[in-house]
């Protein structure tokens, strides 16, 4: 799944999920958009981004349809070509047709604009202002390199503390293939033996949210799950590592041979890859 190496995935953050969403074991939707942007025109990118779709996802927002929203780069670069990710959560299918109505809205809402103000300055003799947004988009990343995912949380824990405005988390990805038949062996494997570790972390501020996903719509075969966490600053990646190291040797020497196992048994180790992404703009529903 090349949700990205390095991507993705975060997903993130969905803190506006309140306690009877809890309740109900939320399983939200993510849909994320990875792009190429050419050297030199980041900045450019992040214009774009606040001129078409932070006004629809702002809005769907305050509407309570997008939960959360950010643009994420990767911390290790050459990977791949993926060079941003913008991605969006929401509950459901219907906040996803939302949001791409929206989209596709707002780009013909300043093509209008835009043709209406190239007429009349045309009518004045004045030359062209610039480029439209849309040669603009075309100007700045490589349209054939874009791809999108649609990822669900299967398992999701946010903490109880909103992040602050302005708030730029780093996200972890572990990607896992997973053998076929094995995906209720392996997230009963996961939810036994880390989930508690994570929980803890989570309880004590360490993590702010993580989760345990899949594609919602299958695009690869290269891997089947990811598992994310968030933290505030990569002093939190440690704490993490530590955290786990320090529950496995805990245990006996034969408690660790079989959670290694039974790991072993459910997943491909050799297909398993990890990433690290650092959040360049972070929204997230209900945040000061």
């Amino acid at each position: 799944m090349k949700l990205r190496k390095p991507i993705l995935l975060v997903l993130a953050l969905l803190w506006s999920f309140s306690a009877a969403y809890a309740q109900q074991a939320p399983q939200p939707l993510t849909f994320w958009s990875q792009y190429a942007v050419k050297p030199g025109k980041e900045e450019e990118f992040l214009n774009l981004v606040k001129t078409v779709g932070q006004p629809v996802r702002d809005k769907l927002m305050a509407d309570g349809v997008v939960l959360a929203w950010g643009v994420e780069a990767p911390m290790l670069r050459g990977h791949n070509t993926t060079t941003h990710t913008i991605w969006y959560a929401v509950s459901d299918w219907s906040g996803i047709e939302k949001v791409q109505n929206g989209i596709a809205a707002q780009f013909a809402k300043l093509a209008a604009e835009e043709a209406k103000a190239g007429e009349e300055g045309h009518k004045k003799g004045q030359k062209s202002s610039g480029m439209t947004t849309a040669e603009r988009a075309r100007d700045v990343f490589e349209a054939d390199k874009t791809k999108d995912f649609l990822t669900r949380d299967l398992v999701f824990v946010a903490g109880n503390t909103m992040p602050p405005a302005g708030a730029l988390p780093y996200t972890r990805y572990n990607f896992i293939k997973v053998k076929p038949g094995k995906a209720d062996a392996y997230r009963a494997t996961w939810e036994k033996y880390n989930k508690p570790v994570l929980d803890k972390l989570v309880a004590d501020g360490t993590v702010l949210a993580f989760g345990l996903s899949v594609e919602e719509v299958k695009t690869t075969g290269d891997l089947t799950h990811f598992v994310w966490y968030a933290v505030n600053s990569l002093s939190g990646l440690d704490k993490v590592r530590s955290a786990i190291l320090a529950d496995r040797d805990r245990r006996s020497p034969e408690e660790r041979e079989a959670i290694t196992a039974a790991f072993l048994a459910a997943s491909e180790p050799d297909a398993a890859r990890s990433a690290v992404d650092r959040a360049i703009m972070f929204h997230v529903a209900g945040q000061k």
